[in-house]
């Protein structure tokens, strides 16, 4: 069922509740559910959802305000993208900070002093209750990566100006939802 929590943007309705919901395939990362709500008047409709753990993101910033970015390849899509440093939320009962941290390690090789929530994110509400929470890493010290799968292995790290990360948005060069959101807050925090 879900889960009203105010700190994620979300209010229970006035005119909706979920009164079932029956799991259809359990994947590797998701599953994939049939929902049922019912409105105020007693109708009922059927809803399909994607059930995800939450994953987090990180927007990582040295002392010059360059960020770091990965291209890697992703599946739905079938070609790379760049994003920002990111993973699933694939340890039960984990802090979500501790698994930034641990992302940023993997996937940057980085180590931030200071680690601190910036902003969160529903990447598809309509049709998923996948969480982003994104933080801003600044203080950093390189590390080893510690790159998981084949996607990573050879995936592209590279830093860019922070200022210049927006313009590649709008030259659609970074068209991730959660890098998109956390480069524009990261942005608005430290430049604007």
């Amino acid at each position: 069922m879900s889960v009203h929590d105010s700190s994620r943007g979300v209010r229970k309705s006035a005119h909706f509740t979920q009164v079932d919901e029956e799991v259809k395939v359990s994947g590797r990362v998701v599953d994939f559910v049939d929902v049922t709500i019912k409105d105020a008047d007693g109708n009922e409709y059927e809803r399909d959802v994607v059930r995800h753990p939450g994953a987090v993101a990180i927007v990582a910033i040295d002392n010059d305000s360059n960020v770091y970015l990965v291209r890697q390849y992703r599946t739905p899509i079938d070609g790379d993208v760049w994003e920002i440093p990111a993973g699933k939320r694939d340890v039960a009962g984990e802090d979500p900070k501790l698994t930034g941290i641990r992302e940023l390690e993997e996937e940057a090789g980085l180590l931030a002093k200071s680690f601190e929530p910036l902003i969160g994110v529903y990447h598809s509400a309509g049709f998923s209750d996948e969480y982003c929470d994104i933080f801003l890493a600044t203080d950093l010290t390189e590390v080893p990566q510690k790159l998981e799968g084949p996607e990573e292995a050879v995936m592209e790290l590279k830093k860019f100006a922070l200022a210049e990360t927006i313009e590649m948005i709008f030259q659609r060069e970074i068209t991730d939802a959660k890098s998109v959101a956390g480069l524009f807050a990261a942005y608005n925090q430290l430049l604007a």
